[in-house]
């Protein structure tokens, strides 16, 4: 895959993402019209005989045929998503406390060297430097189109590495604003905030809006039924963060091996990278600055490196991140293909 048929394959899937999301807010509202607000758009009207001999026809009590509760939770979804592409690159440094890198500490010159040397290499605009204050080994991208993208490393991942291992996360973090991964990855961030607001407010209706009148509304509208739709509504209410935040991490984990081969084709050197990964491995404390909202964008999981040694199918479906030991492998095996040129 080259790289525009990457980058058109990011912008199907940021659709294919939206429209899941989408799909979250509207079954979150209408089962929230349904259930709590007696949402019945088929409903008949009581037909009665007033005093002047004539039909009049009254709606039910307490009935509505506007889902209100849908409409306010696409506008609340959609307004979300639309500040993440307008704003989610400042929330994101914002919530990491990150600053811009200073040209005149020797690490940090360093560091906008290497972020201009790799913007080159991509033919691509040279992202904004920042550093995030933490002692532990971490970087991210960030923004939604190359023009306004971010690059962000740790103070303590500047302390460590080379200027070759550098280069080589720089270029991985390149690569990620090339392929247009940034850009999925600060909308998902967003997406799944909005999600997980939804989900607590719903419930809360549960526990403070009315569990009988629930009930009730669920024995008029089909009895058993009802009831069953009423206990899957709350279910998915409940899992709805969750399951948003898996997705992410699904993508998140096919992206970073993508971003790991074409920055290494940057700097035509995978064992730089190799190494640097191999350090971000060996330091295994938390990156206590960068919260679980935005893991799925940093360069290994920000719960530290040990998350990413267990293996099982639950620790993969958990994980933010491959494995480090698979990417590093794969790295190698790239980098023994490209010093042993076959004839």
């Amino acid at each position: 895959m080259n790289i525009y048929e990457q980058q058109s394959s990011n912008r199907r899937m940021t659709a294919a993402i939206m429209l899941v999301f989408v799909l979250f807010f509207l079954v979150i509202g209408l089962g929230f019209d349904y259930f709590y607000l007696n949402f019945s758009p088929l409903a008949e009207p009581k037909v009665t005989w007033n005093a002047g001999g004539y039909y009049e026809k009254q709606n039910l009590p307490g009935a509505s045929k506007i889902p209100f509760g849908t409409i306010v939770a696409l506008l609340i979804g959609l307004g979300i998503a639309g500040n993440s592409m307008l704003n989610g690159p400042r929330m994101v440094l914002r919530s990491t406390m990150a600053r811009r890198a200073d040209p005149l500490d020797p690490k940090e010159k360093l560091f906008l060297n290497v972020v201009e040397e790799m913007a080159t290499a991509a033919g691509l605009p040279a992202p904004t430097a920042y550093v995030v204050p933490d002692p532990d080994l971490n970087a991210f991208a960030t923004g939604t189109n190359p023009a306004n993208s971010v690059i962000a490393v740790t103070e303590g991942l500047l302390r460590s590495l080379n200027r070759e291992e550098l280069q080589g996360v720089v270029a991985h973090e390149m690569s990620h604003i090339r392929n247009y991964d940034m850009r999925l990855m600060t909308v998902m961030a967003g997406m799944i905030g909005a999600i997980a607001l939804l989900s607590d407010f719903a419930g809360r209706s549960m526990r403070y809006g009315g569990r009988g009148s629930s009930s009730r509304s669920s024995e008029k509208k089909g009895g058993g039924a009802a009831l069953v739709l009423f206990a899957l509504w709350i279910v998915l209410v409940i899992l709805a963060p969750l399951i948003s935040r898996l997705l992410a991490m699904a993508v998140s984990r096919q992206r970073e091996y993508l971003a790991d081969a074409s920055g290494s084709e940057l700097t035509r050197n995978p064992l730089a990278l190799v190494a640097a990964l191999e350090k971000i491995r060996a330091a295994v404390m938390p990156t206590n600055a960068i919260n679980n909202g935005v893991a799925h964008m940093c360069i290994t999981d920000p719960r530290g490196s040990l998350v990413e040694e267990k293996t099982g199918f639950a620790a993969d479906l958990l994980a933010t991140h491959p494995p480090m030991e698979k990417r590093i492998l794969a790295l190698k095996v790239m980098a023994y293909q490209a010093g042993h040129p076959q004839s």
